[in-house]
């Protein structure tokens, strides 16, 4: 565990919290997730560590966790692609791909999985891939896209996806600040100020642009719910986010 990279801050009780980059705890009212979950049955894809599909099973809710198989599968570029394995493998202290995968996304969540006891389904699959029959036959009440949309190459597709999942409710987040004040729908290419970073940050979408895009994959109301801050611990960075919901 001491070479883990932990995405979230992780309650698993009796005083232990994992560390994070991202500390969510005080910032769930913003979300507007319902207090009794159960009867529910929700997707959180890009699970991470698992805050937030831990939470949902924590209020009663029936649970998929949604994550990518391996690190080839991460929407980068082919030229980036053999550099980030040797970054990675180098910043977490390991001498294989699947060594860094299990260090930075599955060791984590299997970790906090077991010291909770939990039930919470794990599916490994790229967003694009995602099928009803990958995930229990039977679509969701609610499903959760957190800080995902901004690293796909096609937020589009994927949304499209999500929407063929969901019989309910869809969450996302955008980053909640947009370089030009505009209520035209548009995205913002990230690629070149993430060139030689993390190499797969690629979006930035205005909430217009998102919910257009929402009512166009099928969701006939799409609203912002609700908006909250906080410190990217590792990097000391601030961070803000909107939280918008969709409905079928």
């Amino acid at each position: 565990m001491e070479h883990f990279y932990w995405y979230h801050a992780v309650d698993v009780g009796n005083g232990l919290v994992t560390p994070g980059d991202y500390d969510f705890r005080t910032s769930l009212p913003s979300f507007g997730f319902p207090d009794d979950m159960k009867g529910m049955r929700v997707l959180d894809v890009g699970s991470a560590t698992g805050f937030f599909a831990f939470e949902f099973e924590r209020r009663g809710a029936e649970v998929v966790s949604v994550e990518l198989p391996s690190l080839s599968t991460w929407d980068i570029l082919e030229a980036d692609r053999a550099q980030l394995d040797i970054d990675l493998m180098a910043w977490l202290q390991c001498d294989s791909p699947q060594e860094a995968y299990r260090r930075h996304l599955d060791g984590p969540f299997q970790f906090c999985h077991s010291m909770l006891g939990s039930r919470v389904n794990r599916c490994y699959s790229s967003i694009y891939d995602l099928t009803l029959a990958k995930v229990g036959g039977e679509k969701f009440d609610l499903i959760y896209a957190g800080d995902i949309l901004l690293h796909l190459f096609s937020p589009l597709k994927a949304l499209d996806v999500l929407s063929g999942l969901c019989r309910g409710t869809l969450l996302a987040t955008t980053e909640g600040a947009f370089p030009v004040a505009t209520s035209l729908p548009m995205m913002e290419f990230r690629g070149t100020i993430s060139q030689g970073k993390d190499r797969r940050t690629w979006w930035n979408l205005n909430n217009e642009c998102l919910t257009e895009i929402l009512k166009r994959v099928g969701f006939r109301s799409v609203a912002p719910v609700g908006r909250f801050s906080g410190i990217i611990s590792r990097v000391r960075w601030k961070f803000e986010r909107d939280v918008l919901r969709a409905v079928k």
